[in-house]
């Protein structure tokens, strides 16, 4: 339960202001379909967590312990830097508009979460917890409660919410895990 509580928590936060969470909004904006776009986001995470965490428990098979704590410690300290820079939105999306919502939602997502800090918080965390499907389920979950209600309240929430001091605490929460991990 901790780890999918963690799992859940760490990538709300990182989510906030993220790319996908900008990309989210202006899928909202764009097609007005807020139930296939949040079919499409829960999938395509679903898939790119997967792949993410599959690839965190594999790691820790190839690498020592004592090593795998560092690059775990150091890790988490990066994405606490790269939490602290406010992410922006490609506007490159037109090719996709002849495939509908949810397969251009589909595809979008799952890209632009390729090598975003909350996939890479997604291997760091599998890495560093067993229970690679708490994780998987924690960070999907996550992701749906930082963007869901930015698809369906998106112009509302954006007039309100503090980024930058939501960004700060995400980046205070990445440093403590890296502190934990080299604690532990």
């Amino acid at each position: 339960m901790e780890t999918l509580s963690l799992s859940t928590f760490v990538v709300f936060l990182a989510e906030i202001g993220d790319k996908t969470q900008l990309l989210s909004l202006m899928l909202a904006l764009r097609f007005r379909a807020p139930w296939l776009i949040s079919l499409a986001i829960l999938l395509a995470t679903l898939l790119n967590h997967a792949v993410a965490a599959w690839f965190g428990s594999w790691v820790i098979g190839w690498v020592s312990p004592d090593i795998l704590q560092y690059l775990i410690a150091v890790s988490f300290f990066a994405v606490a830097a790269w939490t602290l820079i406010p992410d922006k939105l490609d506007d490159n999306d037109d090719s996709m508009n002849g495939y509908g919502v949810f397969l251009t939602t589909l595809v979008l997502f799952f890209v632009a979460e390729i090598g975003d800090k909350t996939q890479v918080a997604t291997v760091l965390l599998a890495a560093e917890y067993s229970a690679t499907s708490m994780v998987i389920l924690g960070t999907t979950l996550g992701m749906l409660l930082a963007n869901i209600p930015v698809v369906f309240f998106g112009e509302k929430l954006a007039q309100r919410l503090p980024l930058l001091w939501i960004r700060r605490g995400a980046a205070l929460l990445f440093v403590v895990l890296g502190a934990m991990a080299l604690v532990n």
